[in-house]
């Protein structure tokens, strides 16, 4: 058809996926493939070219081939945003939109939707159902509409309008009947989604490899364990030091590349996706940084007291025109604008001043004295906060000192978390003859949630191989990461390693370290989607010392955080033994001695099941591989628990 040239076609996949579990719907599995890759062999040939809008994922969905547009308007705008984003990079006269959540789109949509705009020389066209008594049901999404009309687009976002219909009351827009309802129907939960695909007789959880091309090349690409692993000399997984297994963890992963637009309060917590510049010096203008008096410094008299005649007071937030002579001085306030000519400030508990005049010892300030140049804090176009930085309480102040009002941030990073067998029990269920209260869990939270990560708590998964493909499948399907407690250890059943090498790249390492020895680390995939692994093994005090010293760092790296941990020196108390050759973790109390320096002594039994202990403890000793015995006075390094993200 002719119309094709003139049309390009936009797949709209930015949202939220809230009712889906805050994943990328268009990227969930089905008949074999993503959705979006149904939308967009339907999508193609009717238009002269395709793009994707998507907020999320890029890597992914740059894998389908086509150019990925994320939104230009900041925070979350819907649909809108999409088309707004597709409006202003588009070359043609017409952008047509559909969602990637409707894989049935009708072969004809372009056509018939260009067809009805020309014949009633409308603004834009979009899709129309009604079924058999039922009122007519508009798709505005479904959408063709001429390019030139952004400005207007533009014009209702920026005035907080967020409705698909709400931006073209005042064009003119014509409906489109069609017949197939089906084909207008958006998948907005995985139960819809398995509906779907029974409907179809065909299971979304068995994806064809053939059928999805471009997402295994882009896969392919990825570095293997393996690969990152023989970069390490004499590696070893049955006997791998911390500091190389902590090296292999960080190489792996990689950072989520999504970047949202947040409120500046809404920024505390979260991670700094771009650098901070300073659009103006700060401060603006030279200023004092006291009450005193301003003067020229050239007046002051070396040997003798100095009088100056006072012209004028200058308040912060009101600048004066006034320029002292010689002989003359301003008074000035905290923050008020240095007058013209002025290089110094003398404070005025330093002089003796009358109504018209102050008096000045010789040898009270040096030329230069208080004065805070322009500037001098930050300098327009420098970086006022870095790519990267976590924002704390004092970057919001900065912040708001430069009039930055939304802040970009990466994405919260989505963590699963759940923990493995049969003799774990829920609170608030009766416990059975050996069987325990499942701790771990409400410890990974609390660590989970000091990150600032977005969780998805599992519950408990029980000693069953479906069970944990099961629940490892939803895990990877819905999240970026994924934290198990229990069952990597060398007494765990086979189906443990077994499972999770079916879903991925994963290795089973032994660390030599104390405690925590068992790690399961990697990279599962279902259904086109990926996500890491971090097997923690299931005593309570080794899940928080392999979160702490292995997850932590790897979860703030997939963040695009730089939060490494911070050790310090303390005074051991008393002796604790250790041999060369593992790296061991002691808890311990850290207080100041009689000299005020810092100490450290371990809280008792360091077993691997004493969770009390760790209560208790408000300090990790650490141990270094290479370390043996200390004795009562010597200096070891301490991770302070106050204070971890």
């Amino acid at each position: 058809m002719k119309e094709q040239a003139l049309i390009s076609g936009l797949i709209l996949a930015g949202g939220r996926g809230t009712r889906m579990g805050h994943v990328d719907k268009g990227l969930q599995a089905f008949r074999g493939k993503p959705m979006a890759a149904h939308v967009l062999e339907r999508l193609a040939p009717q238009v002269a070219s395709v793009a994707i809008n998507a907020n999320q994922n890029l890597d992914t969905w740059a894998g389908f081939g086509v150019p990925v547009w994320p939104d230009d308007t900041p925070g979350f705008a819907g649909p809108l945003a999409g088309l707004e984003a597709g409006m202003r990079r588009a070359t043609t006269d017409y952008v047509l939109t559909a969602p990637c959540d409707s894989p049935f789109l009708p072969p004809d949509l372009a056509e018939r939707l260009f067809a009805a705009l020309q014949a009633k020389g409308a603004d834009l066209a979009f899709a129309a159902t009604q079924e058999p008594g039922m009122l007519r049901q508009p798709h505005p999404v479904f959408c063709l509409v001429k390019t030139s009309l952004l400005p207007v687009l533009s014009g209702y976002l920026a005035a907080g309008g967020r409705k698909m219909d709400g931006w073209y009351k005042d064009l003119k827009a014509v409906e489109v009947l069609f017949d197939d309802a089906d084909a207008f129907r958006n998948i907005n939960t995985l139960d819809e989604l398995d509906a779907a695909a029974r409907r179809v007789g065909s299971c979304a959880a068995h994806a064809s490899e053939q059928s999805m091309p471009d997402l295994n090349a882009w896969a392919a690409k990825l570095p293997t364990l393996q690969d990152v692993a023989s970069c390490v000399s004499g590696y070893d997984p049955n006997a791998l030091p911390v500091r190389d297994a902590q090296r292999i963890i960080r190489e792996f992963v990689t950072p989520v590349r999504a970047v949202e637009q947040v409120a500046l309060r809404s920024a505390l917590g979260r991670v700094l996706a771009q650098d901070i510049v300073s659009p103006f010096n700060v401060p603006a203008h030279d200023n004092s940084a006291m009450d005193g008096f301003a003067l020229r410094g050239g007046d002051l008299a070396a040997d003798v007291p100095t009088t100056l005649r006072v012209i004028a007071t200058a308040y912060a937030g009101r600048p004066s025109d006034v320029a002292p002579g010689p002989g003359e001085c301003v008074r000035i306030m905290t923050g008020g604008v240095m007058p013209a000519g002025c290089d110094t400030v003398v404070p005025q508990e330093f002089t003796t001043a009358t109504d018209d005049s102050v008096t000045i010892p010789p040898g009270t300030v040096r030329v230069g004295d208080n004065r805070r140049l322009a500037g001098e804090d930050l300098k327009a176009g420098s970086a006022a906060l870095a790519k990267g930085k976590i924002v704390r309480p004092a970057d919001l102040g900065l912040l708001a000192s430069l009039a930055v009002a939304e802040v970009p941030v990466q994405r919260r990073l989505r963590v699963a978390f759940f923990s493995t067998g049969d003799e774990l029990r829920s609170i608030g269920q009766p416990l059975d003859e050996g069987c325990v209260y499942d701790s771990n869990r409400y410890t990974i939270y609390g660590m989970l949630q000091r990150l600032g990560c977005d969780i998805i708590d599992m519950g408990i998964v029980r000693d069953d191989p479906q069970a944990l493909e099961d629940a490892l499948r939803a895990a990877c399907e819905n999240a970026d990461a994924i934290v198990t407690s229990g069952g990597v250890s060398v007494g765990a059943a086979d189906y443990t390693k077994q499972i999770m090498g079916k879903l991925g790249d994963v290795t089973f390492w032994k660390i030599g370290m104390r405690p925590g020895r068992p790690l399961a680390f990697g990279r599962i995939s279902s259904n086109g989607h990926s996500a890491f692994l971090f097997g923690l093994p299931g005593n309570p005090v080794a899940v928080m010392v392999s979160f702490y010293f292995f997850a932590r760092d790897a979860l703030l790296r997939m963040m695009g955080a730089e939060a490494p941990l911070e050790l310090l020196k303390a005074r051991s108390v008393g002796a604790i033994r250790k041999k060369p050759g593992r790296t061991e973790y002691q808890r311990g109390i850290l207080s100041r001695g009689e000299d005020g320096m810092p100490q450290v002594r371990i809280t008792g039994s360091q077993g691997s099941g004493i969770l009390r202990s760790m209560s208790e403890a408000n300090c990790m000793v650490v141990l270094h591989d290479e370390q043996g015995s200390v004795a009562a006075g010597d200096m070891v390094d301490v991770l302070p628990f106050e204070g971890l993200v």
